[in-house]
């Protein structure tokens, strides 16, 4: 299951967050967990180059497209190659949707879609997880 995808920008703002399945009480701790993991191994990452971390039983993937970091976190059928091919559907669409790799910018100006285009993306994953 998808536990997680977020969006951050270079500072390590969250620009973009979606929990699911995860209490409350848990999500400041992975909210800082995930900023400082990209704080840390970020820094002269190609767009698009995945990095993978395991924590807690679960896997992460992360990128950086542009000027925004792009992390998913999952766990049991959501292994770190199941999340690799999700952050791709993800990044193809925030591409997509703002025409190239996007400054902060241009992300914050087409939020709405990119909003859209994540929930719709997650709602169809969880379906297909659903029916197997």
């Amino acid at each position: 299951m998808i536990l997680a995808v977020l969006f951050a920008n270079a500072e390590g703002n969250i620009l973009i967050e979606r929990f699911h399945g995860v209490p409350a009480e848990e999500r400041l701790h992975w909210r800082s967990f995930l900023v400082k993991l990209g704080a840390d191994n970020l820094k002269g990452v190609k767009n698009e180059e995945l990095l993978v971390a395991c924590h807690k039983s679960v896997y992460i993937v992360y990128t950086v497209l542009g000027d925004v970091s792009i992390y998913v976190v999952g766990k049991d059928e959501y292994d770190e190659l199941a999340l690799s091919e999700v952050i791709f559907v993800i990044t193809s669409a925030v591409k997509d949707v703002c025409g190239k790799p996007p400054s902060e910018r241009l992300f914050l100006d087409k939020y709405g879609r990119i909003c859209l285009c994540l929930d719709e993306i997650v709602w169809q994953v969880r379906r297909h997880t659903e029916q197997f």
